[in-house]
């Protein structure tokens, strides 16, 4: 039972019978004490997300679906076993962080035997009297709930006013050093096919005994980082990437940003809107007649939103960033459960063309962005800039982690300044207005005919935001289509962005 102090009310379950508990226990005496323990260091990615993410949990990740299921399908019994099943078949989860130097970090992963991995669920599995925003209120805003020692996290929420008791909300809590987007989705409908599967509670038991009987005759071992699986470069095509990637980095040109302003404090607010199931069909078929996805009208309509109500700077183009899923460049890993994912910008014009009327621009627009993610997700040199990406991005984090933790201990000395510098040309502006999280059709993950039982309803995700953070997430599930926008209401002008997010759903309206 995890022992977080929340300000939630949190419903206290005690661990209960479990055949594991005594039988299997027995069974496997031999086992007892004697697990296996093993150690790998942090790829360049994951150790850039894990350093800025110490002191309060930045990019702490989270799922959280809304569904309806008969009650004992909810018990606490039955979660805690399906929960101890994906912590064995993805030991990221179950996994903790050990942190020598700023270049020296590993993960370390301890593998127990069945009954051991059910008490170790049951650390991180929690049951709340509470709604899923009171919950996402405090993950987001209030103590961090993950740490190096607890990577991931369980929440199921029953609301104390649902007289049918078939009403729940889960959330699964995960850090992104150990995962992405897609990871969790995915480890989302294994959940759900776990819970709301056929097998009773001791099948699903004898499933944890028999894929750890399986896993114990191979010697423990964790997920390589996704680097491990780059392919090794000559010393001349290192010599050929580092200038290829600089080149390509020169025309990111992006120069609008929202205003911001500084606040001791951040706390970030989450705005959602769902379009119901017809409405979703004629979006999708007007993108689909204008030979676009969602995903690439999405760029557009932030793109217009701003360009109608900020006249300034028109000269420089307007710079958005979003995710790229680079698992289709690496060989099939063995657990879906890592962090695999790259960036790229989409650029667009930052005016309104007076000689042409405004649908067109956007349809023109939204064609821009498709043309630019399909050349980015296609790009021969995906590995090449991750790899540089990756590298970049870590040693920014060993930099910046450095500093923020001599500044913690008072020993912080600013270095000296530069002698004399010849001055060269002016640099690039590349600030980039928002970042968009694009995730496509999610009912193509969530295999609902495996849970017949449940029915999942409402989905959102999202991280715990750093101090002027926003993003934008856009997806369907559940036949609706979803757009959610998060950001630090501290580490802006909230008037301005209050009136972009308006003028994004006006633009809905307007196009799609």
């Amino acid at each position: 039972m995890s022992s977080t102090a929340t300000s939630l009310q949190s419903k206290q379950h005690a661990s209960p019978p479990s055949k594991l508990n005594s039988a299997v226990t027995t069974e496997h005496q031999e086992y007892t004490g004697s697990a296996e323990h093993v150690e790998r260091q942090l790829g360049d990615s994951e150790l850039a997300y894990f350093l800025p993410s110490r002191e309060s949990g930045v990019n702490d990740m989270y799922l959280h679906v809304g569904f309806r299921a008969p009650e004992h399908l909810v018990a606490s019994e039955r979660v805690r076993v399906v929960w101890a099943i994906l912590r064995g078949r993805h030991p990221l989860l179950a996994s903790k962080v050990i942190m020598r130097d700023y270049d020296d970090i590993s993960f370390a992963y301890t593998r127990r035997n069945p009954s051991e991995e059910l008490a170790d669920a049951d650390t991180s599995l929690e049951y709340y009297a509470t709604t899923g925003e009171e919950f996402l209120e405090l993950y987001l805003n209030g103590p961090r709930i993950l740490s190096c020692n607890r990577l991931s996290h369980l929440a199921i929420l029953a609301p104390r006013d649902d007289p049918t008791k078939q009403n729940y909300e889960v959330v699964i809590c995960a850090t992104h050093f150990i995962g992405d987007g897609l990871s969790m989705h995915q480890m989302g409908n294994e959940f759900f096919s776990l819970l709301g599967g056929t097998k009773s509670n001791i099948e699903l038991e004898e499933d944890l005994t028999e894929e750890w009987r399986k896993r114990a005759s191979e010697r423990v071992a964790l997920p390589d980082p996704s680097e491990t699986s780059y392919p090794i470069e000559s010393k001349f095509s290192q010599a050929a990437g580092n200038i290829s990637f600089q080149l390509h980095q020169q025309k990111q040109i992006g120069g609008h940003a929202f205003p911001r302003r500084s606040a001791p404090t951040r706390h970030t607010v989450t705005r959602v809107a769902s379009f119901d199931i017809a409405r979703t069909k004629a979006i999708l078929g007007t993108c689909k007649s204008h030979g676009v996805s969602v995903s690439a009208a999405m760029f557009a309509l932030c793109n217009i939103a701003w360009a109608r109500f900020n006249a300034s700077r028109e000269k420089l183009p307007m710079l958005m960033y979003s995710a790229l899923n680079i698992r289709p460049f690496l060989p099939p890993a063995p657990d879906s459960f890592m962090l695999a994912v790259g960036y790229f910008n989409v650029i667009l014009p930052s005016f309104l063309p007076k000689s042409l009327d405004v649908i067109s621009t956007f349809w023109a627009r939204a064609k821009s962005a498709k043309l630019q993610s399909a050349k980015a997700a296609r790009s021969p040199l995906v590995v090449s800039r991750s790899r540089r990406t990756g590298n970049q991005r870590a040693k920014a984090a060993q930099t910046w982690g450095k500093e923020d933790d001599e500044k913690a201990r008072g020993v912080f000395k600013a270095p000296p300044p530069q002698i004399h510098v010849k001055p060269g040309p002016p640099k690039t502006p590349s600030a980039a207005l928002v970042g968009l999280s694009l995730m496509g059709n999610l009912d193509g993950i969530y295999r609902h005919a495996n849970f017949p039982a449940i029915t999942l309803h409402t989905q959102t995700g999202g991280t715990r935001q750093r101090h002027g953070g926003m993003l934008i997430f856009s997806y369907t599930f559940a036949g609706k289509l979803w757009i959610t926008f998060q950001y630090d209401e501290n580490g802006f002008e909230r008037e301005v962005v209050e009136k972009f997010w308006k003028k994004c759903l006006d633009g809905v309206d307007e196009f799609l």
